[in-house]
């Protein structure tokens, strides 16, 4: 009976990993207690990145989403974000499944930053040369 009324997910980038839950609502995102434009701070764009998945399969205004997300920066969170109500909404229909895929929500964003090297002052910026 739970899985009716609400669908969850996990989405990540980066360092960063979002659990979502898709409920039945009026189209509002919460993210840590907070609604989403409060927890991004002024970024339209990044906001644009979260709603992607809603508005492409038509459900911006069918659920709300409740979303716990930690680690890494907030653009990548935004991401996690993403990727998370994506994978929440295949699971509650598969009809979504080609128009996601097709615009690449569903793939797990693989880039990730590069360890340190030792020798070095980070992953490939070499400490200042002085020739005398």
């Amino acid at each position: 009976m739970a899985q009716a009324t609400e669908t969850m997910a996990t989405g990540r980038r980066k360092c960063s990993i979002a659990v979502v839950k898709l409920v039945k609502g009026k189209g509002r995102i919460f993210v840590n207690g907070k609604t989403l434009q409060s927890y991004l701070g002024n970024r339209p764009a990044v906001e644009m990145l979260v709603f992607k998945p809603l508005v492409l399969t038509d459900n911006q205004e069918k659920y709300d989403v409740r979303v716990k997300a930690v680690g890494g920066g907030i653009v990548a969170q935004a991401g996690a974000i993403k990727h998370g109500i994506s994978r929440a909404l295949v699971k509650i229909s598969e009809e979504y499944r080609n128009v996601l895929r097709s615009e690449g929500l569903l793939t797990r964003d693989p880039r990730v930053k590069e360890r340190k090297k030792y020798g070095r002052k980070r992953a490939r910026k070499k400490f200042q040369f002085s020739k005398r």
